[in-house]
């Protein structure tokens, strides 16, 4: 019989996973660098919470931040003032809305008999941009009513929402700009080829395009109006923060902040996760779209 010849096997088959088999789990891609991820979180938090509670004053920190009975007896007054929180926040989305939409299409007016519209929308855009949002409060708010104008409200709440409004619109509405400029010149070149007016073609074929390519930063700015929302206790408007405020006075304990925070993280991290999960919704059908 002839000698059967030995053949070695190939060094790079034998990391090869067998066909039809699915790779372990240590095998997978990403998992090491997901493994390494988790434990490094571990130990940065654990570590920092060991730091926490071993620290000399933390028995006095956690009386003074996170008392039990404290919080149960704040939770009452702040979760009603939390409610004036989401009620400023829902009038004032709507205002902010509608407000920025209109400068927005005023500075979008193509020719020389639009300038002053243009104008009037820049300066307006320019000057609140420039105002921190807390100064605005405290000059609409204690500045307007002190007139006395009369039909003209003097509620606290009325002004907050109004000082909201005028900063944030000028925010958002340099937002729209953005989403209407990034529309193709020749959407509006058609538009008014087939007879459209300037309003009619922002109307019908700009501001649809634009609104959807822009609601992702949209959306990012009614996440912050939500938080910035709680400035306007600055005005007396007994809304979450301020009822913390009035508790931690009658106590001297802040426990009732506390409270105040995790109900605002109730709400903005959800607004957050649907922030995420719209935008790559959105990239994926972007991405997906026949070109």
């Amino acid at each position: 019989m002839a000698e059967q010849r030995r053949v070695d096997p190939d060094p790079l088959e034998l990391n090869q996973p067998e066909v039809g088999r699915p790779p372990g789990i240590f095998a997978q891609e990403g998992f090491k660098s997901s493994l390494i991820a988790v434990v490094s979180t571990v130990v940065v938090f654990g570590g920092g919470a060991l730091l926490i509670v071993n620290s000399p004053n933390w028995p006095k920190v956690r009386d003074q931040y996170f008392s039990g009975e404290d919080f149960r007896a704040s939770w009452p007054k702040v979760l009603d003032g939390f409610w004036v929180n989401l009620e400023l926040f829902a009038y004032s989305t709507i205002s902010i809305a509608i407000v920025a939409l209109v400068v927005a299409v005023m500075r979008s007016f193509r020719g020389a008999a639009f300038f002053p519209l243009r104008a009037l929308a820049t300066i307006y855009t320019d000057i609140f941009r420039g105002i921190p949002l807390i100064l605005l409060i405290l000059l609409i708010g204690f500045g307007l009513p002190a007139l006395d104008i009369g039909g003209v409200p003097r509620s606290a709440t009325f002004w907050g929402i109004v000082a909201l409004t005028l900063s944030y619109s000028a925010y958002t509405a340099e937002i729209y700009r953005s989403g209407i400029d990034a529309v193709p010149e020749s959407q509006r070149s058609s538009a008014r080829a087939l007879g459209l007016t300037q309003w009619q073609s922002l109307r019908f074929a700009i501001l649809p395009q634009a609104v959807r390519n822009v609601v992702p930063a949209l959306m990012n700015t009614v996440v912050s109006l939500q938080k910035d929302v709680a400035l306007i206790s600055i005005l007396g408007v007994r809304e979450a923060v301020r009822e913390a405020q009035i508790y931690t006075a009658r106590t001297f304990n802040y426990t009732s902040y506390v409270v105040a925070t995790l109900l605002f993280l109730a709400i903005s991290i959800p607004l957050t996760r649907v922030v995420d999960w719209y935008t790559a919704r959105d990239r994926r059908l972007r991405s997906q779209a026949p070109v």
